[in-house]
This record gives C-alpha cells, structure tokens and sequence, in this order.
C-alpha cells in the first residue's frame, strides 16, 4: 500500500519540534473530525491518517525509525496490519491530545482504564454587584446534583458485598472492535454495554442508591470569586461537579459570571469611569472637591478655567488585573453645570462679570437686537 508522508500530513517540516508536531495535529485534527464534516467518509478516513501520523511521530522511538526506514520501519513489512497496536495503546493519549485533556467530555474514555467514569460536568448561573465583580468575594451557591453513596461508598454494592468482573469485558470497561479500512486493521474501543464502562458486575445491587453507587443531594458550595473578574466570565471548579457512576471521580462545575451595572461608574477593560459635576463658578475659578471612588474618597483638583469634558486620571484605582499584578486606571469626567435659576443679586452679580468682560448678554425682559429688528421693519 503507497503511504503518504506523515510529514505532509501534518504539514511539518522533519525537523518540526515535539510541540509544532502537537499544535499541527490539534489543528489538522479538528479540520478533519467527523464531527465537523457532517460524517462524510471521506474526512472520516483522512482523519485517522493524521491520527496515525502523530500517533507515530509523538513517539521519539516510532519517529527515529520511521525517519529511517519508512512506514515499514514502524509497521513492519504487513503495511498498516500493526496499526491496531498503536491506537489500541494509546487511544486515550490521542484523545487527551485532540480534546486537551476535557475530563468527561468524551464520557470518559481517556480515563476508563484507571477505574469508574468521571461524572459529568453541570453549570450554574451565579450573579454578582459591581464591587464583588471588581473586589472579589466569597459566595454560597445551592447545587442539585448527585453525591457519591454514603451506605455502599459510591461502589454500588450491597454493604457487605462487592462488585465482581464483568464477564463480557473482562474488567477492561470497553469493548474492542476491530474493521479494515484504507490504513489497514483499525481498533476502536466502546464502553461496555453491560457494566457502562466499570468493568464491574455488581450483583446485589445496594439497596440506598440502586446500584448507581451515587444518589440525589443538594449540596451548598462556596465559589470563591477572583478580583477583577467580568461580565459573562467562567470559573471553572474542578471535582465540584455531579459524582461519578459507581465510583467515578466528580465532574466539574462550571460557575458563569452576570454582574450587575453600576450607577456611578463603567468599566472598559481595566479601567473605570465616571463624572463629577461641579459649578460654573468652581470651574471658572478652581476648586478642590470630594469624590468618592470605590476604595476611599480623594480630593480631586479642578484647575483654574476647567472645560466641561476636562479628564481627571487617578492612577490604580480602576479594576484589579484579574491575571497578574496592579490595576487599572479611574477616569473622572468633569461635568461644568451651568445655574437655571438665579436670584436678583445673582442675575446682578453676573451682570456686572459680563459687562466688565465685554461680553453680550440679555437680561429677562429686555428684547434682543434681533426683537428690535423685526420690530422696526413690522
């Protein structure tokens, strides 16, 4: 059989380091699965060639003899006939590999053969105030899921009694099925139907949980929420989650974050923002006012001939970086008010202002030039 390079079928080079090697199958990998090309067989077949190639290529010892002698160097002279053996060792390796490591994602496969199942993960909704998003806090969240059985400690077996091999899979918790196709015999590994992938029999079953080795409970948990975290984040809490079936280790709980606006300030990444409001004659003559910021209040200086839209940055009293030191910056906003009502010694004072600055101005009940005008041609 004429075997494409494992090589170009990465799209490395052969000089291409373990991680290159890694990060190319990842995303030949996800081009190619089944899953993203709606079955089509095809892809399907293309998709095992990559998995083969790194397969033999992640391996120093497979790749040195591959680089010397070809396919058969590593295969032998049967072609792909041994390909069984390489999927057959390394299968969960190969899942680890594509999915990253995701636990239970793939109904715990990579993890069937160091015992139970891994439960599944659950989520929840958790909303925050504006300051635990920015400070950080300690909140107790509910959870329904279910626990590891107390009476059978999460075996599934009656007190006094214990699991047994299953007789079908041999304690393995799969069944292998093997099939040819264009690489030659390929192995593949379903969990077994008559254990669910424990490799155990349980034949009296406990009486609490039914044999499930896990029952209904509400649980109360602590997330601890990290300082700096935003809207629509995620925690993620490993073995937080639903226990496992007879035993499995929890799944994970996934905490996702809604937090709530705040009236004063607005958040840009890091940095805040907010307005203060301050007079016409304070901004025109300067002033030092208090504004209060979400640590402590500080007195912030309005300079002599402050513009509205002027901007006063106080450094580190924005958002905590939520990976890494220090936080961001507060930006305040200067708003210069302008009076709507004053009184007869006001409206005098600042007549006066006006007349001594040259500036026109109209007093209530006196017409414009404009009102003049129209009058004079009516």
């Amino acid at each position: 059989m004429t075997v494409a390079d494992f090589y170009e079928l990465l799209g490395v080079d052969r000089s291409a380091t373990d991680d290159e090697i890694k990060r190319a199958y990842r995303k030949r990998a996800r081009e190619l699965h089944p899953d993203a090309n709606g079955g089509d067989a095809e892809a399907e077949e293309r998709f095992k060639e990559v998995s083969l190639a790194y397969e033999v290529l992640r391996d120093p010892e497979r790749r040195a003899q591959y680089d010397r002698y070809g396919a058969e160097g590593v295969f032998g002279s049967g072609g792909f006939g041994g390909a069984g053996d390489i999927f057959g060792g390394g299968l969960g390796d190969l899942f680890d590999a594509f999915f990253g490591g995701m636990g239970g994602g793939m109904g715990g496969m990579g993890h069937r053969r160091g015992g139970p199942a891994p439960g599944p993960d659950a989520e929840l909704a958790l909303r925050l105030s504006f300051r635990e998003a920015v400070f950080g806090a300690h909140r107790e969240v509910t959870v329904d899921t279910p626990v590891h059985c107390d009476t059978c400690e999460g075996t599934g077996a009656r007190p006094g009694t214990s699991p047994t091999r299953c007789p079908d899979c041999g304690g393995a918790g799969e069944i292998r099925r093997v099939r040819q196709s264009i690489l030659g015999q390929v192995v593949t590994a379903v969990p077994c139907p008559r254990c669910q992938g424990t490799g155990e029999e349980i034949a009296t079953p406990c009486e609490e949980c039914g044999g499930a080795g896990r029952k209904a409970a509400r649980r109360t948990l602590t997330v601890d929420v990290p300082a700096g975290v935003g809207h629509g984040a995620t925690l993620r809490l490993a073995g937080h989650g639903p226990a496992g079936f007879r035993g499995g280790p929890n799944g994970a709980l996934f905490v996702h974050l809604a937090v709530d606006d705040d009236p004063v300030f607005d958040r840009d990444g890091d940095d805040l923002h907010a307005s203060i409001h301050v007079a016409m004659t304070q901004a025109a003559l300067g002033a030092t006012v208090l504004f209060e910021t979400l640590d402590d209040p500080v007195e912030l200086v309005v300079p002599p001939g402050t513009q509205s839209g002027h901007v006063i940055r106080l450094k580190a009293l924005g958002v905590p970086h939520v990976r890494g030191r220090g936080r961001g910056d507060l930006f305040v906003h200067v708003v210069v008010d302008t009076p709507d009502e004053l009184d007869d010694e006001q409206r005098r004072l600042l007549a006066e202002l006006a007349e001594l600055r040259g500036e026109q101005v109209t007093p209530p009940g006196h017409d414009g030039i404009f009102s003049r005008i129209r009058s004079a041609l009516s």
